[in-house]
């Protein structure tokens, strides 16, 4: 590392214009090949999934995407504005994509009428799926749909083709968490110049990351999310591993090191932390990659990059921009203290944090108990997690999904947002009969509102059966239908038939995505534990430490999941930030928030023990390297703590649900992991451990490679020394 800072702070000039040529490099090749980012994602060997194949080689065309266009008479019946309807709907079923339109005006959709006549529905039939659909050729039904809205007559459309058509691009809220990132900094450090230099790193990382995941999105399958989730966990990672390198050098320049070798040392012993901190981010969201999901692996394939992309900042651009800079990370009052009082080495072990350091050690057993039972308490509401799918009832209460959620919901129930689709195999003309005895029994089965089967042809291969549910498309109830339907209901009709029937359709989908998810969650869980936890044993030649971290990781990660479940499935708040009424936790969200909690923990437990462990490398004294850690940490991983809370909560702004449960979760762990975890928890463990935290089997020590987060113990170098007072007073 030495070797590394020492040629990037003296090529600094060339570094930066490598960083600036690679940023516009890779911004060039955007803007004139552009992105593939898709939504397609594959459940192999799911009943939803055989439903959905089998659908699209035998029937293409009832294979594509459904969208309804919602009619609502506002003064009277439907019938009395089919005069300005029935043309609008002729017109829609000419546009590109569109394979045709059910009217319940025709006698093939006369069920799609409410009871009372005052609602209807259009199903507009795609010849492909959401994914598959330009944009604008749905934007073009929207607009050919709502073109007679208004006069008598309203017009919603729903469906998750429309969803993913008139879902709001990212609004660039992550300006805001940089804006407060740059407020904190300030505070922290009384400079300009060093508030703004992790801003500057991190954005340079960022940017690299992000234009070069759009590119990589031609080969992976990289979900419409993956940029802004990697915007999400680079900046926060990026500002802190920027901000941990400024600490150090800052550190080095008040005990009395010229520029050139503050910069050395900082990125020698900092940076080596940075490099582990960031491996382990990395691991953990490469750990995605087990659990054989398309959409999930190409989400942490994107997050990665950028993470790689801002640590490769923090070591390369860093060193470069210290050089540019020099002494003006510290402020003109510091600069003037130094050139009075002369260096200090002591500067970050007195004040708050040495105090505080002080108190845990000497109350460790009340500090703990005291954290564990706040842990705990949070960690509650986890017991009830529930995850599915968020339908469009959570919508923005003025968006046309909405709206259209609710009147479908007025006129036909709940259930009629979110239909099952059971797609069966015939083998005979005996497995028909058996399927209409099937339609039959759904009729009276409990959770069942309608059903409505297709007619079969004599000769027929493949039967549909139509089934509405009595609740929405994400309540548990109609999770617990699927499951009567394909344990009890199904089987005791296939029964002495060749008959065999798929549950599918969208809803469908969901609830087996979400099974799919839990049931690989132990393997993903256990897979990032095992590497972060052999990382943390390469880096400290220790058992306890990794242990202590693996655990203190779970602990944040069933606190954090305990908020989740209270704002989003609880709906203490969700209406309040936009995010719609009570609902399921998305099926995907627990693996990758415990992929980033699971990385942004270790860099936290990274950062403080690497100190603890420098110091006690050098003392042997447990209680000293744990205090003086502490004390020399506390304040740096509060500081980025605040950053990304900031950071994370900004993308609440985006009006999105799944964004503001990764908003909300994220900073709610980060906190949780900062102020009650790693300020209080593991120091006070630490400090009952005694010695035990640094132990090693000798057997173990011999087969491991030795690979340290600590520099080699160095002599200060000659050329380090106080600068010249006039020097640090003017610049």
């Amino acid at each position: 590392m030495s070797a590394l800072a020492r040629w990037c702070y003296q090529h600094r000039l060339v570094v930066l214009g490598l960083w600036v040529a690679l940023l516009v490099g890779l911004g060039a090749a955007t803007a004139a090949r552009g992105t593939s980012y898709n939504d397609d994602f594959n459940l192999p060997g799911t009943e939803s999934t055989k439903a959905l194949d089998l659908l699209q080689a035998s029937s293409p065309e009832q294979a594509g995407d459904t969208a309804q266009i919602v009619i609502h008479a506002k003064d009277g019946k439907v019938t009395d504005v089919r005069s300005q309807v029935a043309p609008m709907l002729a017109e829609v079923a000419q546009l590109p994509h569109v394979d045709g339109v059910t009217s319940p005006y025709d006698k093939a959709g006369a069920t799609q009428v409410s009871p009372d006549g005052t609602i209807a529905y259009a199903t507009v039939q795609f010849d492909g799926l959401a994914q598959d659909i330009p944009v604008d050729d749905v934007t073009k039904v929207i607009d050919t749909a709502q073109s007679v809205d208004g006069d008598g007559v309203q017009i919603e459309l729903g469906g998750q083709i429309i969803s993913n058509a008139t879902q709001a691009p990212p609004g660039g809220s992550e300006i805001f968490g940089i804006l407060a990132a740059a407020v904190i900094l300030f505070i922290a450090f009384g400079s300009l110049f060093a508030s703004l230099m992790p801003i500057i790193v991190a954005v340079f990382g960022v940017g690299v990351g992000i234009l070069s995941i759009g590119q990589i999105s031609f080969g992976l399958t990289l979900s419409t999310i993956a940029p802004t989730l990697a915007a999400l966990i680079g900046l926060g990672v990026g500002i802190d591993y920027a901000l941990f390198i400024v600490t150090r050098y800052r550190n080095g320049l008040k005990s009395g090191l010229q520029t050139e070798e503050a910069a050395i040392r900082a990125l020698n012993t900092s940076g080596r932390a940075v490099l582990f901190a960031g491996g382990t981010v990395v691991i953990a969201l490469l750990g995605l990659l087990v659990l054989q999901v398309n959409f999930l692996a190409g989400m942490g394939i994107g997050a990665a990059v950028t993470v790689l992309a801002t640590v490769a900042a923090a070591i390369t651009l860093m060193p470069a921009l210290l050089g540019f800079f020099g002494m003006r990370l510290l402020s003109r009052r510091e600069r003037r203290r130094l050139a009075e009082d002369g260096p200090t080495a002591d500067h970050a072990r007195t004040g708050f944090w040495g105090r505080w350091a002080e108190r845990i050690a000497h109350r460790k057993a009340v500090f703990g108990a005291v954290a564990i039972a706040l842990i705990a308490v949070l960690a509650v509401p986890t017991l009830s997690l529930r995850l599915g799918s968020s339908d469009a009832g959570n919508d923005p209460s003025s968006s046309t999904t909405r709206q259209a959620y609710d009147l479908l919901a007025k006129g036909f129930g709940p259930g009629s947002n979110g239909p099952l689709l059971l797609v069966a195999e015939l083998g005979s003309d005996s497995d028909a009969k058996a399927l209409t005895s099937l339609a039959s029994t759904l009729q009276d089965t409990p959770g069942v509102a309608s059903v409505a089967a297709a007619p079969v042809q004599p000769g027929a291969k493949l039967g549909i059966v139509q089934v509405i549910p009595t609740s929405s498309p994400q309540a548990k109830e109609t999770s617990q239908l699927i499951d009567r339907l394909r344990d009890d209901v199904i089987p005791q009709a296939e029964t002495g038939t060749t008959m065999q029937v798929h549950v599918g359709g969208s809803t469908a989908i969901f609830d087996d995505f979400a099974d799919v998810l839990t049931g690989k969650l132990p393997l993903f869980i256990g897979v990032i534990i095992a590497l972060g936890c052999l990382l943390l044993m390469l880096a400290f030649r220790s058992i306890v430490v990794p242990l202590t971290a693996a655990v203190m990781n779970l602990l944040a990660a069933a606190a954090s999941f305990g908020v989740l479940v209270a704002v989003f499935q609880w709906g203490w708040g969700s209406d309040l930030l936009g995010a719609g009424p009570a609902g399921p936790v998305e099926a995907f969200l627990p693996v990758i928030m415990l992929a980033i909690l699971f990385g942004l923990s270790m860099d936290y437990q990274v950062f403080l023990v690497s100190r603890m462990h420098e110091e006690y490398q050098h003392t042997r004294d447990n209680r000293r390297a744990v205090t003086v850690g502490q004390a020399e940490t506390g304040r740096v991983i509060t500081a980025a703590a605040l950053i990304m809370i900031f950071v994370f909560a900004s993308f609440l702004l985006e009006g999105q649900r799944v964004i503001a449960e990764f908003g909300i979760g994220l900073a709610a762990a980060v906190a949780i992991d900062a102020f009650l975890i790693r300020t209080i928890l593991v120091p006070a463990l630490m400090h009952v451990f005694g010695d035990a935290n640094w132990w090693l089997p000798g057997w173990l020590d011999r087969i491991l490679p030795h690979v340290s987060v600590d520099p080699a113990d160095e002599p200060l170098p000659e050329s380090a020394g106080e600068p010249p007072a006039a020097e640090l007073v003017s610049r």
